[in-house]
């Protein structure tokens, strides 16, 4: 199972994570979408791919954030969930891409396997976010690839 977890303040993120969501599922990966991520909802032995904007000042998005709190005041074992980070930011702003840092941070914090496979999606580059997430993508399917024949 594949958790999308999506942190998006003006939609950008979101529909990044919808566009990858669906190429996963026609690589045949189950998956699911959380709009607004809740830490019990999520499958522990899963792989969580985190989608998320940074906002204002290397802020979280709104609707990620009280999943970010939960994980940052709570000693939840996350040992048998692997991860990925996709974070889109702004390179004009010394914050670039700071929330998908604080994400990761909370993830390893909880003893979270990182995949050592991260994105980030700069504002100034040409390319829609979308594109350049699904051109990463076969990297993370490579990787789950090879976890599940271990």
């Amino acid at each position: 199972m594949i958790e999308i977890l999506v942190g998006s303040q003006m939609g950008a993120a979101e529909y990044t994570a919808e566009q990858v969501a669906e190429t996963l599922v026609q690589a045949g990966f189950p998956v699911r979408l959380h709009l607004t991520p809740v830490l019990e909802q999520l499958t522990r032995s899963s792989t969580w791919l985190v989608i998320t904007s940074t906002y204002g000042a290397g802020d979280l998005p709104d609707n990620i954030q009280p999943f970010a709190d939960q994980l940052a005041q709570d000693q939840t074992d996350l040992t048998t969930v692997s991860y990925a980070v996709i974070t889109l930011g702004d390179s004009n702003y010394d914050t670039f891409c700071l929330a998908g840092s604080k994400i990761a941070e909370l993830l390893a914090k909880n003893s979270a396997k990182n995949l050592d496979l991260s994105l980030q999606i700069d504002a100034q580059h040409a390319d829609l976010p979308e594109d350049l997430a699904l051109a990463w993508l076969p990297q993370l399917i490579s990787k789950l690839s090879a976890q599940s024949v271990d």
